[in-house]
């Protein structure tokens, strides 16, 4: 009788790597970053609607200045921080720079990033990137990091616009502290377009129709800047209402309001800019006399206590724009690419 021998079973090799490269990654994640963050600042930069965008902004910026140093040039002498009348002087019919920033920085943001991901998929280049050496961490960063990194470029380069018009027109150079807070209200502006900037990500991550993922991100952008403010309000007025009309009853109602705004990106950051640039605000929302106490009215606060009455609206700032960013990225990662 045969004996029947077992023949021992082989693994393929070429299988056997592929199962290894299932379960394994060589190499930091971080591999090919600053690739992706190159390429994508040098796309950002040379677009049509960039230098659109670009546009719109100088020509903004420039009108607002203009016509605010028109009307602060009688008040040199008088003004302590003339220089940043500059970003909040309005004369009709133009607002003040501040307004047009809480206006445009957002679309910016939202158009560097709204076809962050499904145009790679749309174009066929996701699976193309991804054999390279680009692990998706270092790719969704790098995409984020572009957009940021482009839109603080375009708002640095308009504060010097900003800053060198004030030296020509007004005849008198920034001080220090000047420098030091408009240096940080463009800081703010910054983390304030990440917010937006994440947000299109994350809708760039869901849809794969760019268009969509615009609308959807425009969408919320009205909604907190229009409808938001509204709603708070009717919310206030139904969980707290004012039945006998005391002072407590009012101060509830009142701090609600002021909690339920802030959630908005819009309010926290158009709390910063008057707290920086506006340097005799002590305190948001009602004042209470008896925090008087000891003031002096109309004398402007130390640079380091309006940083610290700012430093929760811009903590905020940052921990909406990580949030989303996370939620991008978690989203990022479940999805399945086939080539």
């Amino acid at each position: 009788m045969a004996q029947q021998i077992k023949q021992p079973t082989t693994i393929q090799p070429a299988q056997s790597r592929q199962q290894v490269a299932h379960r394994t990654r060589e190499g930091s994640p971080w591999t090919g970053l600053w690739a992706v963050v190159a390429k994508d600042m040098a796309d950002h930069l040379t677009s049509a609607r960039m230098r659109i965008l670009e546009f719109l902004i100088l020509l903004t910026a420039g009108g607002t200045v203009i016509a605010a140093m028109q009307n602060i040039r009688s008040t040199v002498a008088q003004d302590r921080f003339v220089f940043l009348r500059l970003f909040t002087t309005a004369q009709e019919p133009l607002p003040a720079f501040v307004g047009f920033l809480g206006f445009l920085v957002p679309l910016i943001a939202i158009a560097l990033a709204f076809d962050a991901v499904n145009g790679e998929f749309n174009q066929r280049t996701m699976s193309r990137v991804l054999a390279q050496p680009i692990y998706r961490d270092a790719l969704l960063l790098g995409k984020f990091l572009a957009g940021l990194f482009t839109l603080a470029l375009v708002l640095t380069a308009i504060w010097l616009l900003i800053m060198g018009m004030g030296i020509l027109g007004l005849g008198v150079p920034p001080t220090g502290e000047e420098v030091a807070r408009s240096l940080l209200f463009l800081v703010v502006t910054i983390f304030y377009g990440g917010i937006w900037l994440a947000l299109a990500l994350v809708f760039s991550t869901v849809f794969r129709q760019p268009a969509t993922a615009a609308l959807a991100s425009i969408a919320v952008w009205l909604f907190f800047t229009i409808f938001w403010g509204i709603i708070a309000r009717l919310l206030a007025q139904a969980i707290r209402p004012i039945e006998v009309g005391t002072v407590q009853e009012v101060i509830s109602q009142t701090t609600l309001l002021q909690i339920l705004n802030r959630i908005s990106p819009n309010t926290l950051y158009v709390e910063a800019t008057v707290g920086l640039l506006l340097p005799a605000t002590r305190s948001f929302g009602l004042v209470l006399p008896s925090q008087l106490q000891g003031a002096i009215l109309g004398a402007p606060l130390p640079l380091g206590e309006s940083v610290a009455l700012i430093w929760p609206h811009l903590t905020g700032l940052v921990a909406v724009t990580i949030l989303l960013f996370a939620l991008a990225y978690v989203l990022f990662q479940r999805q399945e690419i086939r080539a």
